[in-house]
């Protein structure tokens, strides 16, 4: 069963059933691109109610609004922040018109669902408009980044508590490896000893940092460009709209949120969004990082580092019999190469934008919440999956250590820095320790060696 809407274009049939009108249909029929459709991104949906909410509030307030029509159309934007009528959002996440599709998706269900709150049917927009109602004092080009940003810092929100989460894991092992004393590696050479529980305190440091940087640029999303309207003219909105609707999405939603000092400035800039890639970038540089280090001290078991043990997850060859891989690492690092690439896509999306508006928002919104998803999932997958069953192969991290070259290093104050060296080179050409030679040459006493090169002796961290 069908209903008729009718557009620019003309006549189209609607499910009868569904809250969604004509041009949600178009792209519907347009848009079929990446599979990803806005059904499947609820806190977007919910920001997207929340801006028509705002807007409803204060057309009513500035009586360029009917309360009647107006209080309808709150309540059906509250009906849709539930999540009731997230199906009703069928449309694909990357499209053309720069979000105009989106926009006007959340314009029909609110006008829908308004309708039948007074009493009439659905299609009937005599009665409660897409366009003249819902839409009032908007275009797409305020209303749909206005949208964008509240969602990005639910999304922000949900990144940070999945990073404290990965965070936390990497310093109970810092804690649990306190005592594991092994050789640190520049280079990939032999450096100065350490223990392993540094280095997971370090790892966990290196991540708390993020949640400022995130938190400080996601920040910006909160100067908005409601009351722009088409391109910041605000052609069609009466005076006080673009100050009041930003002081009522703070009210409603519990974010800050101001007006742009300039709004033609505002509407086709996207510089905000760019920092805020370049934030998840940064963390996933970092966190691809750790894990090439998880590779890295988990290689072996025989001719390898063999440091520490990683979780087994599943047999690793389909040739080798009893290899096993460190497959959430390996997953891990893919994820934030995916990241990297988003990231790319986000530089391009904005650099695209042209004169007064940047159409490319669709999917600079679309990569940086993907951004946001894959780690998120992918730091849980780490830490369930990988960090919390980490083992430590303590005594031979302790031999490693012992016969490396690299504890010469603690003789300098001792022996002068030529000294050193013609040990450390003696102990690599003859394969003796650097403890028998110096011993041998007397160099110095038993006793004062002995004191000298305990590695716990060695682990001091500079105040």
């Amino acid at each position: 069963m069908y209903r008729i809407e009718n557009d620019l274009l003309g006549d189209l049939q609607i499910p009868e059933n569904a809250y969604y009108g004509v041009q949600t249909q178009r792209a519907i029929e347009n848009f079929n691109i990446s599979n990803e459709r806005l059904s499947n991104y609820p806190s977007f949906i919910k920001a997207l109610a929340y801006v028509k909410w705002a807007a409803a509030k204060t057309n009513m307030e500035l009586n360029v609004l009917d309360t009647t029509i107006g209080n309808a159309i709150i309540e059906a934007c509250k009906d849709i922040i539930t999540g009731k009528f997230d199906k009703e959002f069928p449309i694909d996440m990357i499209q053309g018109g720069a979000g105009t599709s989106t926009n006007m998706n959340i314009n029909e269900v609110v006008a829908n669902v308004a309708l039948e709150k007074l009493g009439h049917k659905k299609g009937e927009y005599q009665y409660c408009s897409p366009n003249d109602h819902v839409n009032l004092s908007q275009s797409t080009n305020d209303a749909y980044p206005t949208s964008i940003k509240l969602a990005l810092l639910y999304y922000n929100e949900k990144l940070i508590s999945h990073l404290e989460k990965l965070i936390a894991a990497f310093r109970a092992k810092g804690k649990e490896f306190a005592h594991v004393i092994k050789m640190g590696r520049t280079q990939l050479q032999d450096a100065v000893p350490m223990t392993l529980g540094q280095e997971f305190e370090a790892f966990a440091a290196n991540l708390e940092e993020e949640i400022a940087r995130l938190n400080n640029n996601s920040a910006l999303f909160l100067e908005i460009n409601m009351g722009a309207t088409a391109i910041g003219t605000g052609l069609n909105a009466v005076p006080g709209y673009a100050t009041l609707c930003a002081k009522n999405l703070a009210q409603i939603t519990g974010h800050p949120f101001v007006k742009a000092a300039n709004l033609i400035e505002a509407t086709p800039d996207t510089g905000a969004y760019v920092i805020y890639s370049s934030a998840l970038k940064r963390m996933a540089v970092k966190i691809s990082k750790i894990c090439n280090d998880l590779r890295i001290l988990s290689s072996g078991p025989r001719c390898g580092f063999n440091e520490i043990n990683l979780p087994p997850m599943q047999p690793g060859s389909s040739i080798m019999p009893g290899k096993v891989n460190p497959v959430i690492p390996e997953v891990m690092n893919q994820i934030c190469f995916k990241v990297f690439g988003n990231d790319l896509t986000v530089t391009f999306s904005a650099e695209a934008g042209q004169l007064q508006l940047n159409v490319m928002e669709p999917v600079l919104m679309y990569s940086i919440v993907e951004s946001i998803q894959l780690l998120s999932r992918g730091m849980d997958t780490l830490v369930d999956k990988c960090i919390v069953g980490i083992t430590a192969n303590e005594e031979h991290c302790k031999s490693m250590v012992l016969n490396s070259i690299g504890i010469v290093t603690a003789l300098n104050p001792y022996i002068g820095y030529k000294n050193s060296t013609k040990i450390a080179k003696e102990a690599l050409q003859t394969g003796r320790s650097v403890y028998e030679l110096i011993i041998e040459q007397n160099i110095l006493s038993k006793e004062a060696l002995d004191d000298i090169l305990n590695p716990e002796n060695m682990l001091g961290v500079s105040e």
